[in-house]
C-alpha cells in the first residue's frame, strides 16, 4: 500500500527539492515532445520554445489550478505527411509543405475556441452529459493503449537498457524515501543513460558539433513566410481539409486527459477552472504555436503519470518545467545532449507512464461506477476499445474518404471518439455522469 503524502503547496519541500520536480517533469515530457519534430522535420528548439510558452499560457488562463504540461502532439504526423506529399506533388519542397499544413494545425487548434465558447454559454456540465465516464473512460485507456507500442519500439532497441529505467523507477517509487520516492522518474532516467553511456550505446557525435546559444525560431519555417509571397490557395485548402477532422481527436483526448488529471488530484478541473478555459489554454497554445512552426500541442499524460507517482499536485512544478523548456530551446547543445539519449531509456520510463495512462482509465470507469449490467454501456465501451485498436493496427491504420478531391484520414481514436459519442446521445437510458465531487487525492492512486 502506497501510504505517500499528497502534496498540493510544493514549497513546503523547498526551493531545491521544487527545482529538481520540475526538472524531472522536464523529463517526463522531453522524449515525446522531441519526436514529433524528429519524425516530422520540424525544428526540436521551436518546439521546446512553444510546449514551454503554451503551457505557460494554459496556467495563465485556468488560473494556475490545472497542473498540466502541453507538449507535442502525435496525432497530426499523418496529416503532416499528407500535407508533405501534397506539396511535393505541387512541385514544393518537404519544408514547404511543412509550413502548409502548419496552417491546417493552426486551424484545428482554433477549434478548440469553439467548444470553449459552446461550454461557456450553456454550462460545461451540460456539455459534458455528451462526455461521461463510459464514454472518457475507454477513451482514456485508448489514449494509453495507443501509445504503448512506441514504448516497446523504443524499448526493443536494448531492452537491457530499458530494463534498468523500468527498475530504477519501481523501486524507487515503491521502496524510496524521502525526496528518492518523489522522483523516481528523473532517476530512472539518469541511471538508464549512464548505463548506456558507460557500456558505448549513446552517440555524442552530434553533442560536439552543436552550438552552445542560437535562435529557436527561423523565420523560413514560420506561416509568416507566406505573407507578401504567392501563397498557394489550394495546398491551404488541402491543408485544412486534410488536418482538421484531427482537431477532433485531440479536443477528445483533451476532454479525457482533463478528468485524468482531476482524477488523480482528487479536484474537478471540468467545474473549476471550468473546461472552457482549459480549451481555450490548448487551443490557443497550439493554434500559436503552428504560426511560427513548432508542432500541435496536446495536454501531456506522460507527466499525470509522474503526477500520479509523486503526489506532488502544485502547478508550480510544471510551470517549472515549462521555463526550463524554453530556456533551453536556446541552447542547441543542450537540444543535442537530450535528442542522444537512447531510444530505450525514453522507451523504459514510457512503459510505465503510458500503462498509468489506461489504469487511470479504468479507475475513471471504475469510481464514477459505470453500470456495465447494462447493455448500452457494454456496446458502447466495446466499440470505442475496438474501434480504436482495430483501426490503428489495421493494415490502412486508419479510415479515408474523399471530399470533392480532398482525401481525408481519421485515426481509429478519432473514430471511436465520435461513436462513443453519438452512441451514448442516442441509446435509452444514459443516465451516467461525471462525480460531482472527485473523491479526495489522499485515497486516489494506491497500490
Amino acid at each position: 500500500m502506497n501510504d505517500q503524502k499528497v502534496i498540493y503547496n510544493a514549497r513546503e519541500l523547498g526551493v531545491p527539492k521544487m527545482l529538481i520536480l520540475g526538472l524531472q517533469h522536464m523529463f517526463a515530457m522531453f522524449g515525446a515532445t522531441v519526436l514529433v519534430p524528429i519524425i516530422t522535420g520540424l525544428s526540436v528548439s521551436t518546439t521546446l520554445l512553444f510546449a514551454g510558452i503554451a503551457t505557460l499560457f494554459m496556467h495563465f488562463v485556468t488560473k494556475r489550478k490545472v497542473p498540466v504540461f502541453l507538449g507535442s502532439s502525435f496525432a497530426f504526423l499523418g496529416g503532416y505527411a499528407i500535407v508533405k506529399q501534397a506539396a511535393v506533388a505541387a512541385g514544393y519542397t518537404e519544408q514547404q509543405g511543412l509550413v502548409y499544413a502548419c496552417i491546417g494545425v493552426a486551424c484545428a487548434g482554433l477549434m478548440y475556441l469553439i467548444l470553449s465558447f459552446v461550454c461557456k454559454a450553456y454550462g460545461s456540465r451540460k456539455v459534458m452529459k455528451f462526455f461521461p465516464p463510459i464514454v472518457t473512460g475507454p477513451i482514456i485507456i485508448c489514449v494509453g493503449l495507443h501509445l504503448a507500442p512506441s514504448a516497446i519500439d523504443n524499448c526493443n532497441q536494448n531492452w537491457w537498457i530499458a530494463l534498468v529505467a523500468i527498475v530504477v523507477v519501481i523501486v524507487c517509487n515503491i521502496w524510496g524515501k524521502g525526496m528518492i520516492k518523489i522522483i523516481p522518474i528523473l532517476l530512472g532516467v539518469i541511471a538508464s543513460y549512464l548505463v548506456a553511456a558507460l557500456t558505448g550505446n549513446v552517440d555524442f557525435s552530434g553533442v560536439a558539433s552543436a552550438p552552445w546559444f542560437g535562435l529557436p525560431i527561423a523565420p523560413e519555417r514560420t506561416v509568416f513566410s507566406l505573407i507578401g509571397g504567392k501563397a498557394d490557395i489550394g495546398l491551404i485548402l488541402t491543408a485544412v481539409i486534410s488536418i482538421l477532422p484531427i482537431g477532433l481527436t485531440t479536443m477528445m483526448e483533451h476532454i479525457g486527459d482533463i478528468n485524468a488529471i482531476g482524477g488523480t488530484v482528487g479536484k474537478d478541473f471540468v467545474e473549476d477552472p471550468g473546461l472552457h478555459r482549459t480549451l481555450i489554454g490548448d487551443g490557443v497554445g497550439t493554434a500559436i504555436a503552428a504560426l511560427f512552426g513548432a508542432p500541435a500541442n496536446t495536454t501531456y499524460g506522460e507527466n499525470t503519470g509522474v503526477l500520479a507517482l509523486t503526489k506532488v499536485f502544485d502547478p508550480v512544478v510544471i510551470e517549472l518545467a515549462a521555463v526550463y523548456a524554453i530556456v533551453l530551446s536556446f541552447s542547441p547543445k543542450f537540444a543535442a545532449i537530450i535528442t542522444s539519449m537512447p531510444a530505450a531509456t525514453i522507451g523504459g520510463v514510457s512503459i510505465i507512464l503510458y500503462g498509468m495512462i489506461a489504469a487511470i482509465g479504468v479507475r475513471n470507469v471504475v469510481e464514477n461506477q459505470v453500470n456495465f449490467q447494462a447493455s448500452r454501456n457494454v456496446i458502447i465501451a466495446a466499440l470505442i476499445l475496438c474501434l480504436t485498436i482495430g483501426i490503428e493496427y489495421s493494415a490502412a491504420g486508419s479510415i479515408s474518404f474523399t471530399i470533392g478531391s480532398m482525401n481525408v484520414s481519421l485515426s481509429g481514436l478519432a473514430i471511436a471518439s465520435i461513436v462513443g459519442i453519438v452512441l451514448n446521445a442516442i441509446l435509452p437510458g444514459g443516465d451516467e455522469s461525471f462525480s460531482e465531487k472527485p473523491k479526495d487525492a489522499a485515497t486516489l492512486g494506491r497500490y
